[in-house]
């Protein structure tokens, strides 16, 4: 015996769009569930969510009028949707191409005037020995930070603070303890 395999999901849907595209009608919900289950072979309960997924990628249109809502779908505007789609895309592609041609360009240009010479190979790595340099220089500079006249007046300042509050806090304290409000041990 073998067994009936049921539709896949694109399938479903590829047939759903078939009777909107047979009939170029207008449909309510319960009108496409009688058609695609008895012509189509989709399942009742799946047509509601098939539907739901086309209209939300815009193949299917739907609007609601008085209590109802309407589906429907015409072959039109699936040819209008794919030449838009096609020449959003082929702008693309140009524009693309467009950028390609100005980066070879710039980059025709970048190459201009650095040709290996001896002389740049020399600038080269006087410029290699002066980064290095600066580096051990920089290394330097960080060991001496704590002795920057700025960072030594930033300590004070926070020093100045925390001595203010060590002191409000002592003497919110002693209020407390002298008022009873807390006992000392």
């Amino acid at each position: 015996m073998s067994k009936k395999r049921g539709l896949s999901v694109e399938e479903k849907r590829t047939r759903m769009m078939e009777i909107f595209f047979e009939t170029k009608d207008v449909f309510q919900l319960k009108d496409i569930e009688k058609i695609a289950s008895k012509e189509k072979g989709i399942t009742t309960m799946s047509v509601k969510d098939i539907l739901q997924s086309l209209v939300d990628d815009g193949m299917v249109d739907t609007d609601r009028i008085g209590t109802s809502n309407y589906f429907w779908a015409f072959p039109s505007k699936a040819l209008h949707t794919r030449k838009s789609k096609l020449e959003e895309l082929q702008n693309q592609f140009s524009d693309y191409c467009q950028k390609k041609k100005d980066l070879e360009e710039s980059i025709k240009q970048s190459k201009i005037g650095r040709q290996d010479t001896a002389e740049r190979a020399a600038l080269i790595k006087e410029l290699s020995a002066l980064q290095q340099k600066k580096d051990h220089l920089k290394k330097e500079v960080d060991k001496y930070k704590e002795c920057d006249p700025d960072i030594v007046e930033e300590i004070r300042q926070a020093n100045k603070i925390a001595k203010e509050a060590t002191n409000r806090w002592t003497g919110n304290i002693a209020t407390l303890k002298s008022t009873g409000k807390i006992k000392s041990r």
